[in-house]
């Protein structure tokens, strides 16, 4: 149930329909949006008459809400969420770019992809320490050396970090380095992790599980806003189909339809979303053309000696040139890559 309170309620009245609502046993998560304060009212009651809240001083209509996901949708905050993360503004007008090699593999390498993808344009820098490979043979990642390397590379360059994180044990230590934490795809819906991630202090960016239903993902993404963390950060990043042509399919579609569903940013990935090097730059233009707020690529300087991912990493030259023709399609929708 989303209450809508009336534009100018003074404090004392919303703590008054804030502890009407408690005694019916609802759990309140409240949001101030542009115009009113919403308060969301979590719980099942299949008898109480929402007309007790609508009588109540300050109140100016109440909503039920039949989607599952209350906290991610667009009844309750109907204007889209902008996460200001140091001065990168995620959700706003502006598209934000992350980029950086799949791995971090050692200082030389993480720092020469900063420079260049900061020159091109990116804000935030990606890359990997602890790595999920599919074999246990695999490139696993430096650990807490990769995120050393990777904070003093993004500071060298004024650049954001986000890398993932996998289990509860590494949220505190990742946090130190982190300024948005991710969640892959093959933890979407380990719903014990994403309760933990609710109490993390950094936003958390949450990939689309590989054969997730959108509902599924928003689902995911309301045990994190339940959770007390509200900047969560929905990403696109293919899921698995029948077809064997690419390494999974890209569902653009996801993103237009998640903005209507949802006030939560969405990003895409096309570099795990296609992962073939020459289809990634196709797939960014159409993912921001669909309304994407932003997008993760991964980025190489030498990809065909990368220890993870090197055939779905653009070159330097292909980065740069994809950001020319993503900013082209940002300005033809009336938005704007910096």
């Amino acid at each position: 149930m989303i209450v809508v309170l009336e534009p100018g309620v003074a404090e004392k009245q919303i703590e008054d329909i804030i502890r009407v609502l408690r005694d019916h046993k609802f759990d309140i998560h409240r949001s101030a949006g542009v115009q009113h304060t919403v308060l969301g009212a979590i719980g099942v009651h299949p008898e109480f008459d929402h007309r007790q809240i609508e009588l109540l001083p300050g109140v100016a209509e109440v909503l039920r809400v039949t989607d599952p996901f209350k906290l991610a949708s667009r009844a309750f905050k109907r204007e889209g969420s902008i996460f200001d993360i140091g001065g990168v503004k995620i959700g706003g007008n502006e598209i934000i770019v992350m980029a950086g090699p799949c791995s971090i593999e050692n200082e030389k390498q993480i720092f020469t992809i900063a420079k260049y993808v900061k020159e091109s344009g990116a804000k935030i820098l990606r890359g990997g320490a602890f790595k999920p490979r599919t074999s246990p043979y695999s490139f696993q990642g430096l650990g807490e050396e990769g995120l050393k390397l990777m904070r003093a590379a993004a500071d060298e360059y004024g650049l954001k970090v986000i890398t993932e994180v996998m289990d509860k044990s590494q949220i505190d230590l990742i946090e130190k380095y982190s300024d948005i934490l991710q969640i892959g795809a093959r933890n979407m819906q380990n719903y014990t992790f994403l309760k933990d991630l609710g109490k993390a202090s950094k936003p958390i960016m949450l990939k689309r599980g590989l054969a997730a239903t959108i509902d599924e993902w928003l689902m995911s993404a309301e045990y994190i806003l339940s959770g007390g963390n509200q900047k969560v950060i929905l990403c696109e990043r293919g899921i698995r189909t029948f077809e064997t042509a690419t390494r999974n399919t890209m569902d653009i579609s996801a993103i237009p339809v998640i903005k209507k569903k949802s006030h939560l940013p969405i990003f895409a990935d096309p570099s795990h979303g296609i992962g073939i090097r020459d289809k990634v730059i196709p797939m960014a233009r159409a993912s921001v053309a669909a309304g994407a707020d932003g997008i993760m690529v991964e980025v190489h300087h030498d990809p065909d000696h990368a220890l993870s991912d090197g055939a779905q990493s653009l070159y330097p030259d292909q980065f740069s040139q994809m950001m020319k023709e993503v900013r082209i399609i940002a300005q033809a929708i009336e938005r704007f890559i910096a």
